[in-house]
């Protein structure tokens, strides 16, 4: 699989052409440590073509109340009926802790990684980044419910019904990587 060089993302340019690294040998020492997630999830996931590991911060505020999104609304649905939270707060900087983590996104779009984030995985890395897009607004509208004093309130009464919304079809995942996406050089 291919990592990106272990720099801040907004530092990152045509020099740094990232890493490619094999699911099942050890990571080298420049490598970041919770590149272990991503093995343990390939290796654990089949049909995974794209991982991306996420710092939303409705997210994150959500996991320090040790709470993640329920589907509450369209873009939720997607991760239906809460997205799954492994609740160790350590970094995942050793084998044991990324099997956990995978284990526990088990066949989800999602999971969030206690107070150090999310891991969106779909069948292309631009699936998952728009899963890491929705997954930060299911955090806004979660916390929304929350201080409205709604937490206990369900949209979708079964999961056909959210499996129903949570439709690729129709270009959904095409027509939001365009928006997220327009103007940026890399993508041209």
């Amino acid at each position: 699989m291919l990592v990106c060089a272990p720099k801040p993302m907004g530092h990152l340019n045509e020099s740094h052409a990232g890493d490619v690294v094999n699911i099942h040998q050890a990571l080298a020492p420049h490598v970041l440590g919770e590149v272990r997630m991503h093995q343990a999830i390939y290796k654990n996931r089949k049909d995974a073509k794209g991982i991306c590991r996420v710092f939303p911060p409705n997210v994150l505020a959500l996991a320090a109340m040790g709470l993640s999104p329920k589907a509450r609304h369209g873009f939720g649905s997607y991760f239906y009926p809460e997205v799954p939270m492994w609740t160790d707060p350590a970094l995942i900087r050793n084998d044991e802790a990324a099997i956990g983590v995978a284990k526990t996104l088990g066949q989800a779009s999602a999971v969030v990684v206690s107070i150090n984030g999310a891991v969106t995985v779909a069948d292309s890395l631009e699936k998952a980044t728009v899963l890491a897009w929705f997954l930060e607004d299911a955090a806004r509208v979660e916390l929304a419910a929350l201080s409205c004093g709604l937490e206990k309130k369900v949209v979708f009464s079964s999961q056909e019904q959210a499996q129903n919304r949570a439709t690729w079809v129709g270009g959904i995942a095409e027509r939001k990587w365009q928006f997220m996406t327009h103007g940026d050089i890399e993508s041209i």
